[in-house]
Formats: C-alpha cells, sequence, structure tokens
C-alpha cells in the first residue's frame, strides 16, 4: 500500500478538458471577461489558439514555463499540457481584461478539398503546433483584430476569416516554438533530405550514451567537420545543444508523466550520469529535476468537484461518456458550424 501511495503521489495529474466542440462544428469560439484562471494543468484532443489581452502572468506550455506580458498569444496542439495564470494584484485591481479561445478538430483538415497544395502552410502550422507557437509583433496585432471579429456568429463569412486567420499565421516568421524538441518529438520537415534523416535519426536514439556527432555524419555521407557546419545552419543549434535539449525535455515530460525516480530518468533520457544529469537541468530549466516535478505538482492542484464549469475538466482516468461535457459555461460561446 505505501508504494502505491508513493506511485499516486509523483506524477502529476494531468485533467482532460471537455471542450465544447461537437461533430457539426467547424470551430468554437469562447470569450471571457475578467473571468479569472482558476483551472488546472491540462490538455485535450482539439487544437487551440489561445489569445490573453490586458493583463500579465506566468504560461505553462509542455515543459516551457515563461512570464507573459499584456498581450500573449499561441496555438496548441492535440494533447499538449498547458495553462495561464494571471497576477493576482492586477485581477484584484479591477483591471479588465479578456482571454479568446478558439477551439477545432485535429480532422478538420482532412477533407480532399483542404489537402490541396494552397492549404499546405496552414497544414505545417497545426503539425508545428505539437510544440506550442507563440505569436508577436505584426502577426499578434492582425491575429488579435480577426479574432475579436470571430466572437460573433456571421455565418459563412466567419469560416472564411477562420482560413484568413490560420493563412496569416501560417505565413508569419514572427514566432517561436514554446515546449523543446524532447517534449514533443516528431520528425523535422525540411527541403533537406540530409537533414530529416539526421533529426529522424537523433530522435530515435538520443537516450543512447553513445551517440555521437560521427555516427550522424556517417549517416548522411558527411565529414564530421562539414555535418557540424551543416547541422548547425538548419538548426542553429551545435549537434552537442540540440542533444542536450532533446534529452532534457525528455527528462522534464518523465518527471511529469511516470514516477521514476531521478536516477532512472537520468539515464532513460541518455545521460550517463546523475550529477551531470542535474547539472545541465539546473542550467537550462533553473531548477533541479525534483524542484521541477514539485511546481507542476503544485500547478496541477485542482478541486474538480467544484469548478465553475461542471464537468470541463476531469482528472486523469475518469470516464469520459459520449455526448458528456460541461452543463453550462461561464464565458460566451460562440458556434461556427
Amino acid at each position: 500500500m505505501i508504494l502505491n501511495f508513493k506511485k499516486f503521489y509523483f506524477i502529476m495529474n494531468i485533467y482532460r478538458e471537455i471542450t465544447p466542440l461537437q461533430e457539426p462544428d467547424v470551430f468554437v469560439v469562447l470569450d471571457s471577461f475578467n473571468n479569472g484562471f482558476d483551472y488546472p494543468i491540462h490538455n485535450h484532443p482539439e487544437f487551440e489558439l489561445n489569445l490573453v489581452m490586458g493583463i500579465s502572468g506566468t504560461r505553462i506550455v509542455g515543459d516551457s514555463t515563461e512570464r507573459y506580458f499584456d498581450h500573449d498569444l499561441v496555438l496548441l496542439g492535440p494533447y499538449l499540457y498547458h495553462k495561464w495564470d494571471g497576477d493576482e494584484a492586477m485581477q484584484q485591481s479591477g483591471q479588465p481584461y479578456r482571454v479568446i479561445t478558439i477551439q477545432f478538430g485535429v480532422d478538420l483538415f482532412n477533407s480532399h478539398l483542404l489537402q490541396k497544395d494552397r492549404f499546405f502552410k496552414i497544414r505545417k502550422l497545426l503539425q508545428d503546433a505539437s510544440r506550442g507557437i507563440k505569436f508577436h509583433g505584426k502577426t499578434l496585432e492582425g491575429a488579435t483584430k480577426k479574432m475579436i471579429a470571430l466572437t460573433e456568429d456571421r455565418g459563412f463569412t466567419s469560416i472564411i476569416e477562420f482560413l484568413e486567420l490560420l493563412d496569416l499565421l501560417s505565413s508569419s516568421a514572427e514566432s517561436v516554438f514554446l515546449a523543446s524538441e524532447g517534449f514533443t518529438p516528431q520528425a523535422l520537415k525540411s527541403e533537406s533530405n540530409r537533414i530529416r534523416i539526421a533529426y529522424a535519426y537523433i530522435l530515435k536514439n538520443f537516450n543512447d550514451q553513445n551517440i555521437k556527432l560521427g555516427d550522424v555524419a556517417e549517416l548522411v555521407n558527411m565529414s564530421n567537420s562539414a555535418f557540424s557546419h551543416f547541422f548547425q545552419k538548419y538548426t542553429n543549434k551545435s549537434f552537442t545543444q540540440f542533444l542536450i535539449d532533446v534529452r532534457i525535455g525528455h527528462a522534464c515530460k518523465l518527471l511529469l508523466d511516470t514516477d521514476d525516480n531521478i536516477s532512472q530518468i537520468c539515464y532513460l533520457s541518455g545521460f550517463n550520469n546523475v550529477a551531470n544529469f542535474n547539472r545541465l537541468f539546473r542550467k537550462y530549466r533553473s531548477c533541479t529535476p525534483l524542484q521541477y516535478r514539485r511546481r507542476y505538482q503544485e500547478k496541477s492542484k485542482f478541486d474538480w468537484t467544484r469548478q465553475m464549469t461542471p464537468q470541463q475538466f476531469l482528472p486523469a482516468g475518469a470516464m469520459v461518456r459520449k455526448g458528456s461535457g460541461p452543463f453550462e459555461y461561464t464565458t460566451t460561446k460562440v458556434v461556427h458550424a
């Protein structure tokens, strides 16, 4: 019984959000004014575009924890952990703030029409969303106007504006990834066949303590020196730095998803000794692995039986019945079907 208790204690409870999206819907919009941030770290199978306006706070996306200020726009892929917090002092001051959330299904672009080349950039955007994408600059300004417009249902015009919004985001260079490569590993889509092969090999073998630059260079028929420069050009990171980032990201996922101890996670992530793992983790996450796990556990505490919207967030393992979901939202909901 003691072992079972420890196992329950160490695994973070990631809540599942039951979104209002139904089969006939193209997308739904949730529009919230001064409604607080009383919800747990959670995920869901739908894509989500989240816009926060008029408040600052902390944002968690995957293994990324960052401060945001005044305006924040992030696209999230399916099942990616996320949570926003707003500064308590700003909430208590009565300063107005607004959160607009757009949710849509993973199968939305599976139709024959939307598989055409014209929609390639949007499909690529949605693939990249598995790591969470933050937008800024002119893209943020333009997307904000479009998302505010989508809080009103104007029939088919709203569907066209939604596609224009995704096109804007997919064409933007004003964006950064949030979760690391190792937290949500996926094959890199690039015009270079060599970089795709190298990237896939690293993601498959990063937990091998003996993986070396020379192994990957040989795989793509390049000298060590040539491959080193080639890899740096495409990833903006050295091979060693990229490998560390992937390993740290994977370690973060294990810290949140499993009850493995620090030593186990160290070796499962490809590090060769615990001391080196702890040193690098502290360097790149500004805390120890144990502190990281505990911080996320604190953020995941939530009394799901007393939530503002009943049945919106369910703990891991809870049965989700077909057709069940939130009875009534405390925010304005606009369905675009």
